[in-house]
C-alpha cells in the first residue's frame, strides 16, 4: 500500500475551516491522507462548526484546537492554508513541504450579521459544503498553486 499523503491544514485559530477540512479528509480521504489541522492560534473548538459537521455525518467533537507547536516533530507533504491571514503569514516548513493557498470565507464572520440562529448555520453549512467538495478533489487539487 503506497504511504498516504501528510497533509496539514492551517487556518488562523484552528476552530472552524481547518477543523472542518480535517474531518472531511479523514472521513473522505483516509486511505491516501494523513490529515492534520493547526492554527497560528489556538481559538477553541467552534460549536457551530462541529454541529454542521455533525448534520453531514462527520463527527469532529473530539477534535481540539492546536497550534502548530503542537505539531512540531510531525513532517508533511503539503501546507493547506483555508484562510488569508494564514496564507500571508505562513511559517517557512522544511523540506519538501509544499504550500497551497485555498481560501475559504469565515462562517463566524458572516454569522455575525445573521438575523436568526438558522441564517447564521446556514453560513457554516455553505462553508462546510464548500470545504467537502475541495477535500473530494484531493489529493489531485494540491497539484495546483492556488486552487479557486
Amino acid at each position: 500500500m503506497p504511504e498516504r499523503l501528510r497533509v496539514l491544514f492551517l487556518c488562523t485559530g484552528n476552530s472552524c475551516r481547518s477543523q472542518m477540512a480535517e474531518g472531511w479528509a479523514r472521513a473522505l480521504k483516509e486511505d491516501v491522507i494523513d490529515a492534520q489541522s493547526a492554527g497560528l492560534e489556538a481559538h477553541g473548538l467552534n460549536p457551530n462548526a462541529v454541529k454542521v459537521m455533525a448534520e453531514a455525518g462527520v463527527d469532529i467533537s473530539r477534535h481540539r484546537s492546536k497550534t502548530l507547536d503542537a505539531l512540531q516533530s510531525m513532517e508533511f507533504d503539503y501546507v493547506v492554508t483555508v484562510c488569508g491571514h494564514a496564507h500571508e503569514t505562513c511559517p517557512v516548513f522544511p523540506g519538501t513541504t509544499r504550500v497551497v493557498h485555498v481560501g475559504f470565507d469565515d462562517p463566524p464572520t458572516l454569522a455575525a450579521t445573521a438575523g436568526t440562529t438558522e441564517e447564521a448555520l446556514g453560513h457554516y453549512r455553505r462553508v462546510r459544503d464548500e470545504i467537502k467538495a475541495f477535500v473530494e478533489r484531493l489529493p489531485q487539487a494540491l497539484t495546483k498553486e492556488t486552487v479557486p
